[in-house]
């Protein structure tokens, strides 16, 4: 099927030169269920691979991969948070494998909680509309809080870790997925490659956190037995690899300008990558009991 920019891309685009008070908000407005770099239709997370990425047919399982592995630390039956829920695909996989007494999914763009509808209903998900480090939810709410490749949007990685140890009740679980860098940039290459994609995602400073530093503000909050997977060989690298292949196979089928636009995001994405200026993280954690 022939490729053409979508409303959402374009609003994408245009998001770039103009985002307003609240960039995370502006930027997730612009991403709909055909958003050109999903791995699958609906899809925001870049996966957990088995395979290389070379595998047409392992997007759509890796992503879905990856939030069954986020999941399975989560207490069964309980009540779960999910933070930045995306377009809610996420959702009915996290109820799969967790069959909790309730599901929250929290999203601070309004849009993506009524397009990913149909799934929250699938999910028995209750939707809110909110800033992750500002939760408008009790104490103690929760036996488990999840949150997939969100965490650098958010205003404050800290500020969102106080929140979730406060609405999580004793010995409640954090589980999550982030992007930290491992360095910062070097070469003139290195800086303009870094603030593009600082650009193009809406982010600010605070989204420059190292793992190190990552962890250190979840045990600040009061988190116990925190544990950091370091999986970028298993995400970034394969999800980079699908991505160019899929534009390979399609090359001729999709506007010029539109190829051009994903090729050069992703010669950027690449060499933050391949010069290991950023990575990929799993991590979970549990308030004291």
């Amino acid at each position: 099927m022939a490729q053409s920019w979508t409303r959402e891309n374009v609003r994408h685009a245009m998001s770039v030169l103009r985002y307003g008070s609240n960039p995370a908000a502006t930027v997730y407005d612009s991403l709909g269920p055909d958003f050109f770099l999903a791995l699958a239709p609906g899809w925001l997370n870049l996966g957990l691979w088995e395979g290389d990425g070379s595998d047409p047919d392992e997007g759509p399982v890796a992503v879905r991969r990856l939030v069954e592995s986020l999941a399975d630390p989560l207490p069964r039956g309980g009540d779960v948070l999910d933070v930045g829920n995306g377009l809610a695909e996420q959702d009915p996989v996290i109820a799969e494998v967790v069959n909790p007494r309730s599901l929250t999914a929290l999203n601070i763009t309004r849009s993506q909680l009524v397009v990913g509808r149909p799934r929250l209903q699938a999910a028995g998900a209750h939707p809110v509309n909110a800033d992750a480090t500002r939760l408008p939810l009790r104490d103690g709410s929760f036996d488990g809080l999840i949150s997939v490749e969100a965490a650098f949007h958010f205003p404050s990685r800290g500020r969102f870790f106080a929140e979730a140890a406060r609405v999580l009740r004793p010995g409640g679980v954090l589980t999550m997925s982030d992007i930290p860098v491992r360095r910062m940039p070097r070469t003139p290459g290195e800086v303009l490659a870094a603030l593009s994609q600082v650009r193009v995602w809406g982010l600010g400073p605070h989204a420059a956190a190292t793992s190190a530093r990552i962890e250190g503000l979840v045990r600040r909050a009061g988190f116990l037995d925190v544990e950091v997977d370091e999986v970028g060989e298993r995400v970034i690298a394969p999800a980079l690899r699908f991505i160019r292949r899929r534009l390979d196979r399609g090359r001729g089928e999709m506007p010029r300008s539109y190829e051009l636009a994903v090729r050069a995001m992703l010669r950027q994405v690449d060499l933050l990558w391949e010069r290991r200026l950023v990575g990929y993280i799993l991590l979970r954690a549990r308030t004291r009991g």
